[in-house]
């Protein structure tokens, strides 16, 4: 498989742990180089900034899932506020609505400007990967999942986000209808043989890469393994990432 020409790690390992001592029990067996971290709502509202300005210190790419979903300038404030802490990466629900997408835009790129730090990806949320056909009938929409992600995402665009968290079963139309240059980040990533656990809709990492995606978000196979940078190298390896390539 050809070298994939990056800028920096493609896989984001999620830091699903209750307190910090736990989380930096895993940071402290990874590498900045071979992989991003993911803070969830679980570890933030634990560990609250501390943390996240720790992982920054230490040279981790931070995507901060905390999805934000409220009017546009309770939203607005709250992705201000992340972008400060210096944050790579935030997410909001892509279901707030033109708005909500718009004021979080112009909160990230006014935010980022005034404080002289690099501007986060701000990306949206579709429809959770955890989330079946019948579990989108029961919340009232009924259309299959690729036609709702297909429509969240074209409002992503269309609101000037970077790009949104999708299935990997949707990278392909995703890539084809937002271009080249929409971010794609995909959770649901399981190498051959790994359990799903409580995710519906997976794929493996090479698959993943090869329908589009940009960033894969792969937990368990990683964070439950004897030696995590171990299973992130075979991982790193299976989809042709090089630690120090070049976009």
């Amino acid at each position: 498989m050809p070298t994939i020409a990056t800028s920096g790690p493609r896989v984001i390992v999620p830091l699903d742990f209750p307190d910090m001592l736990s989380a930096f029990g895993l940071v402290a067996r990874l590498d900045p180089a071979k992989c991003a971290v993911k803070v969830g709502k679980e570890l933030f509202t634990s560990a609250e900034t501390g943390l996240v300005r720790e992982l920054v210190q230490r040279g981790f790419r931070v995507f901060l899932d905390l999805k934000f979903h409220d009017i546009p300038n309770t939203v607005a404030q709250a992705c201000a506020a992340a972008t400060r802490l210096g944050v790579w990466m935030i997410d909001v629900h892509a279901a707030g609505g033109g708005a909500m997408l718009a004021a979080a835009r112009d909160a990230v790129a006014v935010t980022a400007a005034e404080t002289g730090q690099a501007r986060p990806l701000l990306i949206g949320v579709t429809v959770l990967t955890s989330l079946t056909e019948a579990d989108l009938a029961a919340t009232g929409v009924a259309v299959p999942i690729e036609a709702q992600v297909l429509r969240l995402a074209t409002l992503a665009k269309a609101n000037g986000l970077d790009g949104v968290v999708c299935s990997a079963h949707e990278a392909a139309t995703l890539r084809s209808a937002c271009g080249p240059a929409f971010t794609l980040v995909t959770p649901g990533i399981r190498p051959a043989g790994s359990a799903h656990n409580d995710q519906a809709r997976v794929m493996t990492p090479e698959a993943a890469i090869a329908a589009g995606a940009d960033y894969l978000v792969i937990g368990r196979p990683i964070t439950a393994a004897p030696d995590p940078l171990v299973a992130l190298d075979a991982i790193n390896a299976s989809i042709g990432f090089v630690p120090g390539g070049r976009a």
